[in-house]
């Protein structure tokens, strides 16, 4: 079982969109069986809310519900669950590593890492930010860089892990 965690700051747009994307993908793939997904947010000011009306009318223009999903904080622990966790930008990557102590099993990846090739890109720390429609509004934006990002994803991890095509 491959365990995966999207992190972004309030798990109510990003993550959340990449967690039922991924999920989504994972099962149309016929791959869902080798897969836990899950997402959290790196703050606690969202804890318990649902997903942005935003991402829930992306995710429901393609199919997929965000039913019962709602946000979570990241805890330590985490680190110790999954075996990838993945943040939607530099500041998630920073307030995971300090949630976590650390990343000594280098588990902590930027979404953006998985663009533009059969693996994590040379230069992984220069990885652009998945866009944040927090800010922007721009929910398009944000669907375009998740199911890319979640595209290249599965890539790396069928590959690495010998998957079944």
């Amino acid at each position: 079982m491959i365990k995966v965690l999207f992190v972004c700051h309030g798990n109510i747009c990003r993550s959340p969109m990449a967690h039922l994307y991924f999920q989504d993908l994972v099962q149309r793939q016929g791959l869902g069986a080798w897969f836990t997904v899950e997402s959290a947010a790196t703050s606690s000011e969202e804890t318990g809310n649902p997903v942005h009306p935003g991402t829930r009318r992306k995710l429901e223009a393609v199919g997929i519900s965000c039913q019962g999903k709602t946000a979570r904080q990241m805890v330590k622990k985490d680190y110790d669950t999954f075996d990838y966790l993945i943040g939607m930008d530099r500041w998630n990557i920073k307030n995971m590593l300090r949630i976590t102590g650390g990343d000594p099993d280098k588990k902590i990846y930027k979404m953006m890492e998985f663009v533009g090739g059969d693996g994590i890109s040379e230069n992984s720390g220069e990885a652009r930010d998945v866009a944040d429609p927090w800010y922007t509004g721009d929910f398009e934006a944000t669907w375009r860089d998740v199911t890319e990002g979640c595209q290249g994803l599965l890539a790396f991890l069928e590959k690495k892990h010998h998957l079944p095509h």
